[in-house]
Formats: structure tokens, sequence, C-alpha cells
């Protein structure tokens, strides 16, 4: 296979230390290069197959090669982010997100959940509170769990993200609890599917720049949803945190504080400033990367030759050319 040299330009893999375990992973890999219009983020997690990371590829070729739309704001909302841990780390952690009144716990347990919203509360009183369970729930568990959250918490939480996986389940929990629902992997794992029916199971829409497919599919599936959104990230470094504040930069109403803060989690961001929010807010700006934090990060021979050989595989499906700007 041939790898694309002259679209993906100054190609750099990095492997960055996350301060904190989180979905799993203690190192998180990416992909940058350059493009007519600046760096860009190739990042799909190393699971993924081909063809869901030919999405995240896309976007990170109109990142690449397409101008920025039209921004109504210079300045985002973040929510802060709080992966399970120690009740005790959560004063640290929430502490790198500055002036984040709204947070966003990975909950699985009840009781482990419960213990990580109280630390939470006792930080930030006021804070508003959003629980991802990212499918974890059945919906018997579900129904218990979210009726002890709110015995015990009262109206705090903003909204559940993604507490199950089956739509007709979200249905019933939307209907039988008092919580607003948010779907994120009902969305981009089923980008195909008929999301004008989305309304009937949630409240709210997450959607992240690149396992969407960009900034435009991201306008696109918004309108077919027509719900609020939530611009979230998909640990990304700051330069696939910029265009994500692009794409929350692009809507006209943004209700919502978004999860764009991630780079808190890493030990380093490669750009400088990091984009770490400050005052609750990140401004949007293109971000480019330090060579310095290149040089530091820098992945292996190994794992550059798999990450060339991922992209040129991606390059050469018929499912990626088809419709594709890209011979």
């Amino acid at each position: 296979m041939n790898f694309p040299h002259n679209i993906f330009r100054d190609f750099t893999v990095l492997s960055i230390p996350l301060k904190n375990r989180f979905r799993g992973i203690d190192y998180r890999e990416v992909a940058i290069f350059n493009g007519d219009e600046g760096w860009s983020e190739f990042s799909p997690f190393l699971e993924y197959q081909p063809l869901e990371a030919s999405t995240w590829l896309k976007a990170s070729l109109e990142a690449a090669y397409r101008p920025w739309p039209k921004r109504y704001r210079e300045l985002i909302p973040i929510n802060a982010t709080l992966p399970a841990v120690h009740p005790d780390e959560v004063p640290e952690i929430l502490n790198r997100f500055h002036g984040c009144t709204t947070v966003k716990i990975k909950v699985s347990d009840f009781e482990i959940g419960a213990q990580l919203v109280e630390a939470t509360l006792d930080y930030l009183p006021e804070a508003k509170i959003r629980l991802d369970v990212n499918e974890g729930w059945t919906l018997e568990e579900a129904l218990l769990n979210l009726y002890d959250y709110n015995l015990r918490f009262g109206n705090v939480f903003e909204y559940i993200e993604q507490p199950c996986k089956s739509m007709d389940d979200l249905k019933r929990l939307k209907r039988e609890t008092p919580f607003k629902i948010a779907a994120d992997e009902s969305i981009r794992k089923n980008l195909n599917s008929e999301m004008e029916i989305l309304n009937s199971y949630a409240d709210v829409a997450i959607l992240k720049w690149a396992p969407v497919g960009g900034i435009e599919a991201a306008h696109d599936l918004a309108s077919r949803i027509g719900l609020p959104v939530v611009i979230s990230s998909a640990l990304e470094t700051g330069i696939g945190i910029s265009q994500s504040l692009a794409l929350a930069s692009s809507f006209p109403k943004l209700e919502y504080a978004c999860g764009l803060g991630t780079v808190s989690l890493f030990e380093s961001d490669i750009c400088e400033p990091a984009l770490i929010p400050q005052n609750g807010q990140l401004e949007v700006k293109k971000a480019e990367p330090v060579p310095a934090l290149l040089s530091k990060y820098r992945a292996s021979t190994e794992r550059v030759e798999w990450w060339s050989n991922r992209i040129s595989e991606i390059w050469e499906m018929k499912e990626f050319r088809e419709g594709s700007d890209w011979e």
C-alpha cells in the first residue's frame, strides 16, 4: 500500500501519557499532519476497525483542506470531565478545569458513582452534574440507579448520557424518569440510521467532530436530529480540540457547555498555550504543535508504520473513495 505523503504533510505520530487512566488507556496515540488550511488530527482509538476509522479520516481531511465555517462566538463554555477515580482525587482533577461549573462524571457502579458525585459537590456545591454511562446499564439497572440518584441528590443532574444501548430502553427511561437523556453512541455508531426519530428517546444530541465525520457532517446530523447539541471531544490533542471548538462556534444557538476540556487529562498538550479551559471557557482559534513537544512525545518507528498502514488501508477502501474528493 502506498501512503499518500502529498496529502498528509509533516505526518507525525505521537504517544502522550494520560494523568489518569481514561477509557481503559494510559497513553493516547494520535497522528497529526498539515494541509492547505493548517494542522489536523487523525486519532481513532486503536481498536476501531477501518470502516469506523474512515469517518474520522474524512473529518481530519476536511479540517486540513477546507476553511472553517462562519463563527457565531469566539469563546466556548466548557464542562469538566471526571474519570472513574478514587473520590480523594476529585479536587485535584477538577482543579485542572479552571472555572468550569458543569462536571461530566464517568459512572458504572451506583455506589462508586455516588461517591464521585458527592466529592464533586463538596468541591463545587453549585455544580451542574452530567452522568456518562457509555451504554453500561440494562434498563432495570438504569431505572433503579436513576431512582437512587434522584433520591440521594435531587435536581443536580443536567442530563444522563447514554445510560442504555437499546433505543426502546432509552424511550422508557425518558418516559419514566425525571432526567433528560443525552444520546452519544446512539448517534455516532448509527450515522446512517433514521436520526429524525432521536427526539423520541433523547433530549440532547452529543456530537463529536471526528467520530461523526467532520463539521459539515455534524451540521447535517444536527439538522436531521432537531435537538439541542453538545459538542464533545474524543480525547484529542489541542489540534483536534481546535476543530471541535470551530464546530461549536458554528452553531447559532449553543445551550450547553461543551465537553472540550479533555486536554486537561493529558500529561501535556502538544500546543502552547495548551487548550485547557480558563474561566470555564476556551477560545476558538487554530492550533499549531510545538516542535519540542512533538519531539518529546514522538512515537516509535513501529508505531509510525502502524498508523501509516492504517491510513493507507482506509485510503484504498471502496467505502471511503465513493463520493470522496480525494483521488
